[in-house]
């Protein structure tokens, strides 16, 4: 089935997320953490677990900070107690927005969300205000040029859902969230290794700002990522540069 155009705008992506790789460090070790304490210290055992040591080995987190994280987890090192908790809300011209947050105070951490909708032009609703317009799911995109009939074949017998073709010659392999590493392992194996990837909360539908709107939601997000307790923000726009 064809799709929009996601090649410029997940390389964009990326770039952001490299400048923030010492924040990105301490929030996916607090996810690590998490998982550990959920369901043991054994990633062979513990899907979450290894899915986030993988998002970690993603953005080069040394292997000391991992294990350390781990060790918090299952109380072999001391470490602080998070509740997961997920805001949504509407951003410029009312996007939606969700923020997973991992927090030790949740008074402190509904504020800060809170006034960073305010001071930067959205606002928070109720719960599942706009959950509905999202799919959990995994997410890998392929460069422009990927042979798609030979990566079709090889994801739909890897246990993907779907083969996504781009406007732009990039292909998006969708996979039930629990099957991500498994499929993405597989694909890898066959020759295929995605630019990107990950386990999210993708948009059922897009919807383009651009100009001064692109601008002032680009700055929304990265306002909210830049919260201690935010671990993730999920929007249904793409922004044109």
């Amino acid at each position: 089935m064809a799709g929009h155009s996601k090649w410029a705008n997940i390389q964009h992506r990326k770039g952001r997320q490299d400048e923030k790789r010492g924040a990105a460090f301490s929030k996916i070790a607090k996810e690590i953490t998490v998982a550990a304490k959920m369901g043991g210290g054994d990633p062979a055992f513990n899907p979450r677990l290894r899915l986030a040591i993988d998002k970690g080995k993603g953005v080069n987190m040394p292997k000391d900070k991992i294990d350390n994280a781990i060790k918090k987890g299952t109380g072999e090192l001391e470490g602080v107690d998070y509740i997961e908790i997920r805001y949504e809300g509407y951003g410029i011209g009312g996007a939606a927005v969700m923020v997973d947050c991992l927090t030790d105070n949740k008074t402190r951490t509904v504020a800060e969300v809170r006034h960073a909708f305010n001071k930067h032009g959205g606002n928070m609703g109720t719960d599942g205000c706009v959950a509905f317009q999202f799919r959990h799911c995994g997410v890998m995109l392929f460069a422009p040029g990927t042979d798609e009939a030979a990566l079709m074949d090889a994801a739909i017998e890897a246990g993907a859902d779907d083969v996504v073709s781009n406007d732009d010659g990039s292909i998006e392999v969708i996979t039930p969230p629990g099957d991500y590493l498994t499929v993405k392992e597989t694909l890898e194996a066959a020759g295929f290794r995605p630019e990107f990837g990950e386990v999210t909360m993708k948009p059922e539908n897009t919807t383009e700002l651009t100009g001064d709107d692109a601008t002032r939601m680009q700055r929304l997000i990265d306002v909210i990522e830049s919260l201690d307790d935010v671990q993730e923000v999920y929007t249904n726009v793409e922004l044109a540069e």
